[in-house]
Order: C-alpha cells, then sequence, then structure tokens
C-alpha cells in the first residue's frame, strides 16, 4: 500500500506538471508498454507462482528446472519483443495512433517493455515460494526509489524523463528480486537447473499458453478501446482524463490484487492435496474481505471523485462521472478476482480465456457505441464498466457452481484453511 500510495502521488505531480494532454499521451503510451508486456512475460509469472508453489516441497528438482524454464523465457521473450516495439513505434505511432511526435517515448519505452516481462516472472517465482515479505520489501524500496525518479523526471525532461525514470525503478526492481529470487531457492533446497528445464516445456501449452492469451486480449482490447478514445476530436485531452481516473483503480486495486497472488499459490498447494472443501472456504473468505476492503473505497471515492480529479488540475475537473464509473468497476472487479484465481489454480485456462472473449466483445460494442455519442472518457470508462459487470456475472455463477459441486464440499479441518490463508 505504501509502494501504491507513492506511485498515486507521483501520477498527480506528473499530470500537474506535464499537463492534460502530454498526460494522455504518456497513458497510451503505457497502455502500448501494456499490450506488447503481456507477450513479454508469456505468462510466466502466473505459471511460475501456480507450479512453484505445487512442487517446491514434494519435489524440488522440478520446481527448479520450472523456475529456470522460467526465467529463460521471460528473457528470451521479452528482449525480442521490445526490439519489435523499437522498430514498429514509428509506424504505430503514425498510423494507429495519430501521433507521429510520440515515436522516440514510444521507442524508449521498449525498455520498460523489456524490464516489466521479466519481473512478472521473478515475482511469480517468488509468490510460488511464499516469500511475501521478501515482495513487500522489495515494492517498498522501488516505490521510494521510483517518487524521486519519476517526478524529478517529468520537472526536467518532460515526458521522455517520466519514461526513464520509469525504467531506472524497474531496473532497481529487477536486480532486487533476483537477489531474493535466489536466496529464497536456496531456502527451500531448490537447485536452479537451466541445463534440463526443456523438459518442462509441456507446461508450456497447457498453462502458459491459455494464461497469456487470457492477458493479452485483456491488454490488446484495453489498448485498441484507448486508441478509439484518441482518435476521437480532442481524443489525448479525454485520454488524459481517462489515466488520471484510472490511477484510483489501480490505487484500489493493489491490495486484492497482492492478496490474490498470495491465493493462488495457496489454493494450488490444496487443490495439490485434493483438499477442496477448504479451497471452496478460502474462495469465499477472500471475495467477502475483497469487498469489504473496496466497496466503501468505492462509496467514499465517488463521493468525492470532483475533488479529487481536481487535484490534477483543473482541467480534469470536469472528468469526474469518469472516476464514478472507474471505482465502480474497481468494485466489481475485486469480487470476482478471486474466482479467476480458482480457474487458474485449477488448471482450466482455456476456461478463463473463453470468458475473455466475452468480456472483450462487451468492451468493444459498448466503447464504440458510447464514443459515437461523443461521451469522450466517460465512454471509454463505462464501456470497461459495462464489459467487467457482464464477466462479473459470469465468475459468480462459475463460484456457485464450484461450492455446490461434490467436489467441493468435501468434509475438511477448518483449522486447516485458516493455516493456509495466513
Amino acid at each position: 500500500m505504501l509502494s501504491r500510495a507513492l506511485s498515486l502521488a507521483a501520477a498527480i505531480l506528473v499530470a500537474r506538471t506535464l499537463g492534460k494532454v502530454v498526460y494522455g499521451e504518456l497513458g497510451i503510451i503505457q497502455s502500448t508498454v501494456g499490450m506488447f508486456g503481456t507477450l513479454a512475460g508469456f505468462g510466466m509469472g502466473t505459471t511460475s507462482s501456480k507450479f512453484v508453489a505445487e512442487f517446491r516441497d514434494k519435489d524440488p528438482q522440478r520446481a527448479g528446472r520450472i523456475i529456470a524454464l522460467s526465467s529463460v523465457v521471460s528473457w528470451a521473450i521479452s528482449i525480442g519483443l521490445g526490439a519489435v516495439l523499437a522498430l514498429l513505434a514509428p509506424a504505430l505511432c503514425l498510423h494507429t495512433l495519430a501521433a507521429p511526435h510520440l515515436a522516440p517515448g514510444l521507442r524508449d519505452s521498449a525498455a520498460l517493455l523489456i524490464l516489466s516481462g521479466i519481473n512478472g516472472a521473478q515475482l511469480g517465482v517468488l509468490a510460488g515460494l511464499e516469500a511475501f515479505k521478501t515482495i513487500a520489501r522489495v515494492s517498498v524500496l522501488t516505490g521510494l526509489l521510483s517518487f524521486p525518479l519519476i517526478v524529478g523526471g517529468a520537472l526536467l525532461f518532460g515526458l521522455t524523463g517520466v519514461i526513464g525514470g520509469m525504467a531506472a525503478a524497474q531496473t532497481s526492481g529487477c536486480l532486487l528480486n533476483l537477489r531474493a529470487l535466489r536466496r529464497e531457492a536456496r531456502r527451500y533446497r531448490i537447485p536452479l537447473s537451466y541445463s534440463s528445464c526443456v523438459s518442462e516445456l509441456p507446461i508450456l501449452w497447457r498453462f502458459s499458453v491459455p494464461a497469456v492469451l487470457a492477458e493479452l486480449l485483456i491488454s490488446s482490447i484495453n489498448w485498441c478501446a484507448a486508441a478509439m478514445l484518441v482518435r476521437q476530436p480532442n481524443g489525448y485531452s479525454e485520454m488524459g482524463s481517462f489515466s488520471a481516473a484510472n490511477q484510483w483503480f489501480n490505487m484500489l486495486m493493489w491490495l486484492p490484487f497482492m492478496l490474490n497472488s498470495v491465493m493462488l499459490p495457496v489454493l494450488s498447494e490444496r487443490l495439490g492435496a485434493n483438499d477442496k472443501g477448504n479451497v471452496a472456504g478460502l474462495l469465499k473468505l477472500t471475495m467477502k474481505m475483497n469487498a469489504a476492503i473496496v466497496l466503501p473505497c468505492v462509496v467514499v471515492g465517488s463521493l468525492l471523485s470532483p475533488y479529487i480529479m481536481m487535484s490534477y488540475g483543473r482541467g480534469f475537473a470536469a472528468a469526474w462521472p469518469t472516476l464514478v464509473a472507474v471505482l465502480v468497476t474497481a468494485g466489481l472487479l475485486s469480487v470476482e478476482l478471486p474466482v479467476g484465481q480458482l480457474i487458474a489454480a485449477s488448471g482450466r485456462m482455456w476456461l478463463g480465456f473463453s470468458s475473455n472473449i466475452g468480456w472483450s466483445l462487451v468492451f468493444l460494442t459498448a466503447t464504440a457505441v458510447l464514443l459515437r455519442l461523443e461521451w469522450g472518457s466517460l465512454g471509454l470508462a463505462a464501456g470497461r464498466l459495462a464489459a467487467y459487470g457482464a464477466h462479473t456475472v459470469f465468475s459468480i455463477s462459475y463460484a456457485v457452481f464450484f461450492a455446490r459441486s461434490p467436489r467441493a464440499t468435501e468434509t475438511s479441518t477448518p483449522a486447516l484453511s485458516l493455516r493456509a490463508f495466513r
């Protein structure tokens, strides 16, 4: 939470420094990097979190091969895609984003793409090893470093300085994570075997491919919707409003995302032990906890939305309805998020990918209609809200099905559930 608070404070200062239009340009660059970054990580964060948690105790040799495979794949694909983004930057900015002057900034952000892919795989391994205190320490240190780097970069060099500050902060995070990963592997007596990691390649098709397709679908649809917005009249100004509001989405979702990163290895370990009764109990507990954390913040944030948006500068004040739509979306996502972790822990990644197809169709259709009605940033936020509303219906239905299935009602000791959750 400290890390997210620093990130939010930096975002507000950067928005006030750059102005609404340039902040919108930063938003579309980040969205583009996010789309490529999903493929760069190749789902290795989720894959490592699940399988390292499952095998770290009962088969350390296999856990070591999976960690090595995660490292090799994330480095190779991230570097390759970073080069592709740097080469495609001029064409993307000219033909798709209608802003050829953004090509140097998008090209420089290739470093962010490489670092984010590597960092995601490292965090997945640490989560699988349940090194959550270590993850927290690294997050705090990275947040403390990123604040002066990003804000100072904005003050001194504008948009280019912000991108450089982000890259420097990500580099420090990767180095700290690498050191922590090796230390935790030694603690569990897990040998990192790079020479034999190819024997684990079938995991990529069975788990990583559907995982990365699901994530890629989400990031690409988000990018397409953002590209639709920036091509509207006054589009980059509206994108600036959406980017500012979306900072609060990220802030609200940070704690649920952290809780769910804990839940994936715990659920995987419990399912591996055939303890489905406790899995159902943990699912209900996490959904209730997320709702208790986020929903009050949604109500308070909605009431204060005019003042929150005004803090970014006077040009942002009129976009308070966009912030309300973004906050309600966070409330829906926080409740359904644990169901996605259950699907991942169960290895049903193709089911998750199929549900995301429905989400994307609703998102793009609703956004296209609302932008045609000239809703601007609110159209993008409301389109995403409609998509997550439909997806929440699916997720709750699946959770009810799982809870009522005979496999999920096997008797188990409640103390096991509480111990696993802690």
